[in-house]
């Protein structure tokens, strides 16, 4: 995504999630952190920023202290006026595509249990005893095994790395 301005990034994302999307738990777990440039892609049309994916460096902390990394993908944001024409679905293809082989740990992720498990393997099957910093639905917070890493099963707290 080095080759986007960041600007149009955040104009994407407020078109597709509101201005208000700063307040979301999402936020929280990865604040103060960068993107993953070898995860993050944008997919341009005609010159014009359609679609993006990012991903963040995140950690399971238990209460041992014990960190494991993890990274945390999403947003995933396509414009409002071309969502349901196979973008979105393509960036998580085209992630997950290069988290075989650059991914430093499992990925986790908050969103559609059915969607996401569905199509990209990812469940909640890990993330039992796992805690954010904010509210959350238990069952929208998901995991899933990449690169020969799998998630932690155990209780922690995720927040940035």
């Amino acid at each position: 995504m080095s080759d986007i301005e960041p600007q149009s990034v955040e104009h994407l994302l407020d078109a597709a999630f509101g201005t208000d999307r700063f307040g979301r738990t999402a936020y929280r777990i990865r604040a103060g952190v960068d993107a993953v440039p070898a995860l993050s892609f944008a997919l341009v049309e005609g010159g014009a920023l359609i679609g993006t994916i990012q991903c963040w460096p995140v950690a399971h902390r238990a209460a041992d202290g014990t960190a494991t990394p993890l990274v945390m993908v999403g947003p995933v944001a396509v414009r409002p006026d071309v969502q349901r024409g196979g973008h979105g679905r393509a960036l998580m293809a085209h992630l997950l595509d290069a988290a075989e082989t650059a991914a430093d740990s499992a990925l986790m992720m908050i969103g559609d249990p059915e969607y996401y498990g569905r199509f990209f393997g990812f469940d909640a099957d890990a993330t039992g005893a796992w805690d954010l910093p904010g509210p959350f639905e238990r069952r929208r917070l998901l995991a899933r095994a990449v690169n020969g890493h799998s998630p932690p099963t155990g209780a922690g707290l995720i927040g940035p790395r």
